[in-house]
C-alpha cells in the first residue's frame, strides 16, 4: 500500500486545465479552506472569471488548486490556494505558487490575503509581510 507522500512523487501540474465547479468545491472541501463549497453556480463563475488556474492532479484526482486574477503585467491576486490535506506538506503548495509566478513573470507583483491559520505558511514560501492593505469585504 502506498502512502500519500510516495504519491506525491507523481503529482502532475498542469496550466488553466478546464475544471468543474464539483471538482473545485470538492478540493476546497478536502483542504480546509472556507469557500462557498455548496454554492456550486458560484464557483463556477468563480472557475470562469479566473485568469489563471494552476492544477495539481494524482493521475486523475485533483490534489491540489491555485486561482489567480490578473493583469499580466503590473499585479496578480492569488485568490485561492489550496491543496487536499492527505497531499499537503510535501510542497504541492510551493510549486503551485512557482507555477503561478512562472506564468505571470518578474514584472508582476503576486499578492494575497491569507486566512489567519495560514499566516505562518506563506512568509516560508516567500511571501514578504505587508501591513499597507485595506478591504471591503463582502456580504455573501
Amino acid at each position: 500500500m502506498s502512502t500519500y507522500a510516495e504519491k506525491a512523487k507523481f503529482i502532475t501540474y498542469k496550466v488553466n486545465e478546464p475544471i468543474t465547479a464539483k471538482e473545485l468545491s470538492t478540493i476546497f472541501k478536502n483542504s480546509g479552506i472556507k469557500r462557498p463549497i455548496d454554492d456550486l453556480p458560484r464557483l463556477e463563475r468563480m472557475i470562469t472569471n479566473s485568469h489563471l488556474l494552476i492544477t495539481a492532479w494524482d493521475h486523475d484526482e485533483l490534489v491540489g488548486v491555485a486561482r489567480a486574477i490578473t493583469d499580466f503585467s503590473y499585479c496578480c491576486y492569488l485568490s485561492d490556494l489550496a491543496v487536499d490535506q492527505h497531499y499537503q506538506k510535501q510542497g504541492i503548495g510551493k510549486e503551485l505558487i512557482r507555477l503561478v509566478q512562472e506564468q505571470i513573470t518578474d514584472e508582476v507583483t503576486l499578492l494575497l490575503l491569507s486566512s489567519p491559520v495560514a499566516m505562518d505558511y506563506y512568509p516560508r514560501v516567500g511571501f514578504e509581510r505587508i501591513d499597507n492593505g485595506f478591504r471591503i469585504l463582502r456580504k455573501k
